[in-house]
């Protein structure tokens, strides 16, 4: 006869082997803090999903896991984690801090999938807007969930149309692959659309290693410029903010991201009606349905300093979790088919509005929005963001039937 513990124990139901999502991000170093937001939002898009009973397979519903692995934000320690990951075996990836890194990635990816296609894997790419990622390093394996260089930087262009102030330039951008992309795209739009504006100084500075911006914004000042386009992220841009203030430069900032990761609370007042940002979605654009959401995320985050929501994430695992569906499956060839081409909209219980993963290129389409910096309280500004008493208005809303940008890419698919 049995022991009764043995009895009990045996009588236990199995649990549910979960889907591990593997996220290689920075965890240390400069950009820790944006490595650190990601993984805040991932894990409450997971929870959302999970809630529910988690992924609805034909052998059961199975539950979403998520593991970090630190890069540091280095191309090398990225590939290291990657094959940490296919070791487990995890497969779905997870990455976007860094152009280079996820350049680096796609092509990891193929050359794994290729040896190993019985353990293939999925490259998830949440913030890594190289455009090349979906153009000429484009890969079956690789989705990409937001809006890229070209398509932030034209929505910016057209705010920049509508500001008669705007004559006299400056680019201020890291020097990788996206700020020199981001540089790039600025000048040949400008050009293009707008001829009275002149671009007066361009710097491209080190990424992560810069401590003081205040030499950097003595030559902005100097140049006369009345604009700073930019597309520094994490501390790179907190320490530009930081500088621009404390040295009194009066010049308007159009940014990637100027609408968390502490730069709101940095600028304060000076940057009311002068610091824009261009995403899919802020705390105070419309739909309800995503306002309720971003609540649910204030409740589950309550510290102000954790108050960075990407709406993008929780559409991405929710368009992962229905292409795992569709496929019946969390085999990597057959969830990338069901994911190509995949629409999510209101319908599909998308809080965000209509959105579509790009067939061609895996490239996600969807809205954007232009938001301007302002006092809580102000009309059109409900929630401050970062517990600092500024928020972000809706300025110009552009539709996803105009985001959308031509693409050279040719996916090769697998033939099984």
């Amino acid at each position: 006869m049995l022991p009764l513990l043995a009895v009990a124990q045996s009588a236990e139901p199995a649990r549910p082997e979960p889907i591990r999502l593997a996220m290689i991000e920075a965890f240390s170093g400069p950009f820790a803090n944006a490595g650190e937001a990601v993984a805040r939002n991932l894990t409450f898009a997971i929870e959302l999903i999970n809630a529910r009973g988690g992924v609805d397979l034909p052998g059961g519903w199975r539950p979403l896991q998520l593991m970090t692995l630190d890069s540091k934000g280095q191309v090398e320690e990225a590939l290291v984690m990657l094959r940490r990951a296919t070791d487990q075996p995890v497969g779905f990836v997870l990455q976007g801090n860094s152009s280079a890194v996820a350049a680096a990635l796609i092509e990891a990816v193929n050359r794994h999938n290729e040896r190993s296609p019985a353990r293939r894997v999925l490259y998830l790419n949440y913030s890594a807007v190289d455009p090349s990622l979906t153009n000429e390093r484009c890969s079956p394996w690789h989705f990409r969930f937001d809006a890229h260089v070209e398509m932030r930087m034209a929505a910016l262009v057209e705010a920049l149309a509508a500001d008669p102030s705007a004559r006299r330039v400056y680019l201020l951008n890291q020097d990788y692959s996206f700020g020199r992309e981001v540089a790039a795209q600025a000048k040949s739009m400008l050009g293009e659309r707008l001829p009275r504006v002149r671009i007066v100084g361009e710097d491209l500075h080190p990424v992560g290693r810069v401590r003081d911006f205040a030499p950097y914004v003595e030559k902005i000042k100097a140049s006369g410029a009345d604009t700073v386009i930019t597309g520094n992220w994490g501390n790179d841009l907190t320490l530009l903010v930081r500088a621009a203030r404390e040295s009194g430069l009066k010049a308007n900032f159009y940014t990637f991201y100027g609408n968390g990761l502490g730069a709101p609370a940095t600028f304060g007042a000076a940057g009311v009606g002068r610091v824009r940002a261009v995403a899919e979605w802020h705390p105070n654009a419309p739909p309800a349905s995503m306002e309720r959401v971003y609540e649910a995320f204030r409740q589950r985050y309550p510290d102000p300093r954790a108050d960075y929501f990407q709406a993008r994430t929780v559409v991405m695992l929710e368009m992962l979790v229905r292409a795992i569906e569709g496929a019946g499956s969390t085999d990597a060839l057959a969830v990338a088919r069901a994911l190509s081409g995949m629409t999510y909209g209101p319908a599909e219980g998308n809080p965000l509005g209509t959105v579509t993963m790009r067939a061609a290129d895996h490239q996600l389409i969807g809205p954007l929005v232009v938001s301007v910096l302002d006092k809580q309280g102000a009309p059109g500004v409900r929630f401050d963001v970062e517990g600092s008493g500024y928020g972000f208005r809706s300025e110009r809303a552009i539709p996803a039937s105009d985001t959308a940008r031509p693409t050279t890419c040719r996916l090769a698919w697998p033939a099984s």
